[in-house]
């Protein structure tokens, strides 16, 4: 599952498409060069039970730590997998 990533000035998104749809995905907003608060994780049907948002946070957490960023996780889906992985909360804020 390729996951592809865009950023403009003040928001981004990690994603997954699939004959260009894109189906799987988790925005963030920018709050400043050190800090993203990832808001919205959404997976469609087809991507369901596969790991696809797992796979999404791990590119975000992989973001953070190249680019020494910190994440504030709003989303309730990203909030959870940061309390239950303890491996990956070096970029908690």
């Amino acid at each position: 599952m390729l996951i592809q990533h865009e950023q403009n000035a003040t928001k981004g998104a990690f994603y997954i498409e699939l004959e260009n749809k894109r189906v799987g995905e988790m925005t963030y907003s920018i709050a400043s060069p050190e800090l993203i608060i990832i808001d919205h994780t959404e997976v469609g049907e087809e991507l369901k039970g596969k790991g696809a948002g797992m796979q999404l946070v791990n590119a975000a957490v992989e973001f953070a730590r190249k680019n020494n960023i910190k994440i504030i996780p709003l989303c309730p889906f990203v909030k959870s997998v940061f309390e239950k992985k303890e491996e990956i909360r070096d970029v908690l804020s």
